[in-house]
């Protein structure tokens, strides 16, 4: 992607779109980010509201209506390889990847996983911090590869945990953070400042870090 290219970033849902909304809204205006279009698996996802009202593309494709999960992902990337994306974004999308969509759209697919990675990959990250008795907990953004949740790590935030903390007023927290750092990661990308190497995650031609970068509410 050169300096004077837009960068055309497909965004995919599977509920509310919280994360949708914020990138939306820091990207307004952006002259170098355009996000051409969202896509959901379930036709009842808010987020396909929230894409609406922004007059952004929407698509819908039920991974119901497949034989298996690579049938969902040959036809998931036929629905985006119309939009030629220079970015894939997977803003609460609720399915696990193949190796050939992963590869795909290797080194231009970020995601974010609500956890200081790479601690409590997978599911229920809230609870599972608190049960482990972390002190910190937070959010990673990562680009994506076939190790789930596994791929280099570009942007952390953390917060503390409070002793009387439960798992939904973690989350809660967490997302507050999550609407802080993908955005920025997203328009890292779409500037040409973030890009993913053989030598992992770099942010202006700098490797970061294997927690990448950490940031500062």
């Amino acid at each position: 992607m050169t300096d004077s290219k837009t960068c055309n970033i497909v965004v995919l849902i599977s509920g509310s779109g919280s994360n949708l909304q914020a990138i939306i809204d820091d990207l307004a205006g952006h002259p170098k980010a355009h996000i051409c279009a969202v896509v959901s698996n379930r036709a009842d996802a808010y987020g396909l509201i929230r894409a609406e009202k922004a007059g952004i593309t929407r698509h819908v494709l039920n991974h119901k209506d497949f034989a298996d999960r690579l049938a969902f992902d040959t036809a998931l990337m036929q629905v985006i390889d119309q939009h030629q994306p220079d970015l894939v974004v997977l803003a609460g999308f609720m399915r696990i990847l193949t190796p050939e969509f992963t590869r795909h759209y290797a080194h231009r697919l970020l995601n974010i996983h609500p956890s200081l990675l790479p601690k409590h990959k997978g599911l229920n990250t809230h609870q599972r911090a608190i049960d482990a008795g972390d002190h910190q907990h937070g959010c990673s953004v990562h680009f994506v590869t076939e190790e789930l949740d596994g791929g280099p790590v570009v942007i952390q935030a953390a917060l503390p945990i409070q002793s009387n903390d439960t798992a939904e007023q973690l989350a809660q927290r967490v997302h507050a953070l999550e609407h802080q750092i993908y955005p920025l990661a997203v328009r890292w990308f779409a500037d040409g400042r973030l890009q993913l190497s053989e030598q992992g995650a770099l942010l202006d031609q700098q490797p970061l870090a294997n927690s990448g970068y950490q940031f500062q509410p």
